[in-house]
């Protein structure tokens, strides 16, 4: 009789329960025992073993803060438990909360999911390329041309009305244009404006573009939320918003910014277990195509090393 392969997930998940039932039964020798005798049953056995412990210990906050609330009501910790924390604690250390959530999703008219790159129409006649994992709100009337980026990247091409400037706005920064072509993205905590052709004007009240900046063809900006820094460039038009194409263009960017980026195309999330390794500036272009090697090329220059501990969890530490 043969016997196929253990399958990589459904090890993990045994694995996982193990971890639980440790957790919740720290002193049973029968559970120590059978512990024991699973991790020694083969390599891929060790290896499953191995990341779950990796990643109950990244959720290590959220679990045990969840445990302490659920210890009133006698309930013990599931998976479900050691995931969602796990989760939270990536979305936090990415910058972002997870797209699309129901609050987004109550909140936005066109969305995106990992991976996908949307065009959308616009009731004016302009025309919204939506990236990946990514959500707007519109705000149209007969007076008023208006769209919200409430996460993620977005590129327009704006139709024109003199008589009704159109307005993109990411938290309070706002873009004005008239007749125009533009990209507009939060990474990280990070928000950016660049201009394909046409003139963009950016403001942003109680920061360095309280006054309005004008961005022309192929002129960028950055604002840094955290420390207010304001970062302004120039680059070739054809590499504005080239996501499209499936491709970053890293000018001076921080690594947690790119490593943002890239992680809108695909369904992992991804924490960084060393932060200083994320605050490093590096430049470059990177191919979307294959997201996991994206990553690698970002951080092993700088001495980091990407590990995918889960189908939803992938983590950079420092080698």
């Amino acid at each position: 009789m043969s016997h196929s392969k253990p399958d990589a997930e459904a090890l993990f998940q045994e694995a996982m329960d193990l971890v639980i039932r440790l957790q919740n039964e720290p002193g049973n020798e029968i559970s120590q025992d059978l512990i024991r005798r699973w991790r020694q049953r083969s390599p891929s056995h060790e290896k499953a073993w191995t990341e779950a412990v990796t990643l109950h210990a990244l959720a290590g906050k959220a679990i045990t803060s969840r445990r302490r609330r659920q210890a009133g009501t006698g309930a013990h910790l599931s998976r479900r438990t050691v995931v969602l924390g796990g989760g939270a604690l990536a979305a936090a250390a990415v910058g972002v909360a997870f797209v699309p959530s129901l609050v987004l999703r109550s909140r936005a008219d066109f969305m995106t999911m990992a991976a996908e790159v949307r065009l959308v129409p616009l009731p004016d006649g302009s025309q919204a390329t939506l990236g990946p994992d990514s959500a707007i709100r519109l705000d149209f009337s007969p007076e008023r041309r208006g769209v919200e980026l409430l996460g993620g990247m977005v590129f327009f091409e704006v139709a024109k009305d003199a008589a009704r400037p159109f307005q993109a706005q990411m938290d309070s920064l706002v873009a004005t244009a008239l007749g125009t072509a533009f990209d507009i993205r939060e990474d990280a905590g990070v928000l950016s404006v660049s201009v394909d052709h046409g003139l963009v004007e950016a403001r942003m009240p109680s920061s360095p573009i309280k006054d309005s900046v004008r961005l022309a063809e192929g002129e960028w900006i950055r604002l840094d939320m955290d420390t207010l820094e304001l970062e302004q460039g120039k680059r070739e038009a054809g590499q504005i918003a080239a996501w499209r194409q499936g491709m970053i263009v890293a000018d001076r960017e921080t690594i947690s910014s790119v490593v943002a980026q890239i992680g809108r195309w695909q369904r992992s999330r991804i924490v960084f277990a060393d932060s200083s390794l994320g605050s490093r500036r590096i430049s470059g272009l990177f191919d979307l195509s294959k997201p996991q090697l994206a990553l690698e090329a970002v951080v092993e220059p700088y001495g980091g090393k990407v590990r995918q501990i889960s189908p939803w969890l992938t983590v950079i530490s420092s080698i």
